[in-house]
């Protein structure tokens, strides 16, 4: 059986024989935010089924496709849609694509999600820049035998959000008057959400927002070199902050309603890279 650095090298090569100049920048599109994908020009699209060993998306919200082209001046990958942990999949397959932009000579990867907000101060529909996280998957994707040739045994993770990258979005919503907050998001595996008991020790130990994604890409984007930016759509108030139930719905709409906002921000920023 194929090593898994074979399978993500296979890949890897599958798409870079078709689209010639590979891209540069990455951008991963979490639910609802899939919209930025169709604003890719002069793209050629491949299914993630399509493409070997990568795995799928079933996520209501999540189209499974990888769209490569130009957007704002750069030649990027947008992957639309990501494989989850409470799907099933490990964490290797998980992070399968990021493995994939990284030996296609990715520098940068852009990492967006729908999270539920637990700072009090933010709305349904609020922008956030990740600054940091708090991994609470209870497991790591480096775990198990290191591959030197993806990275480190051991890698740093002080700056695991990119000042740099991070004060780019800051003057792109400032120019053009998109509000942005900062703050630390906590990955939880999910499927259900949290209990309110939980919000409120997230809210204790520092978290602003929580969500079911995003920290383990991050962890292997870091192993391998690669530049990270990561954007929150708080789609919905955690548990307890509002007297109502969640659902995914609400997360959809959501999403919708601030997806202007959002493709500003990311093709701003996008641009000033």
């Amino acid at each position: 059986m194929p090593s898994y650095y074979d399978q993500v090298s296979e890949a890897a090569e599958f798409i870079r024989v078709r689209v010639g100049r590979v891209p540069d920048i990455a951008v991963v599109l979490g639910s609802g935010l899939g919209d930025l994908a169709d604003r890719v020009g002069g793209a050629l699209t491949l299914a993630y089924v399509d493409i070997p060993n990568w795995p799928p998306s079933g996520v209501v919200g999540h189209a499974g496709k990888l769209v490569i082209g130009e957007l704002a001046g750069r030649r990027v990958a947008v992957l639309s849609g990501r494989a989850h942990f409470y799907e099933g999949h490990s964490l290797l397959r998980s992070t399968f694509g990021i493995r994939v932009m990284g030996l296609l000579g990715v520098k940068t990867v852009i990492l967006t999600n729908a999270a539920g907000g637990i700072n009090t101060s933010f709305e349904s529909g609020a922008l956030m820049v990740i600054d940091d996280h708090i991994n609470l998957f209870g497991t790591n994707p480096l775990i198990g035998p290191n591959e030197d040739r993806f990275g480190p045994r051991f890698p740093d993770m002080t700056d695991a959000y990119s000042k740099r990258l991070r004060a780019i979005a800051g003057a792109v919503a400032a120019e053009r008057g998109i509000e942005l907050a900062h703050g630390v998001y906590a990955a939880l595996h999910g499927p259900s959400y949290e209990t309110p008991a939980e919000i409120r020790f997230l809210r204790t130990i520092g978290a602003d927002a929580v969500g079911m994604s995003t920290a383990p890409e991050t962890i292997v984007a870091r192993h391998m070199g690669i530049e990270v930016l990561a954007l929150s759509c708080i789609t919905n108030m955690a548990a307890g902050v509002l007297d109502a139930p969640l659902d995914h719905a609400e997360v959809m709409s959501t999403a919708t309603r601030v997806k202007d906002r959002f493709i500003a921000l990311v093709e701003g920023t996008i641009a000033r890279l």
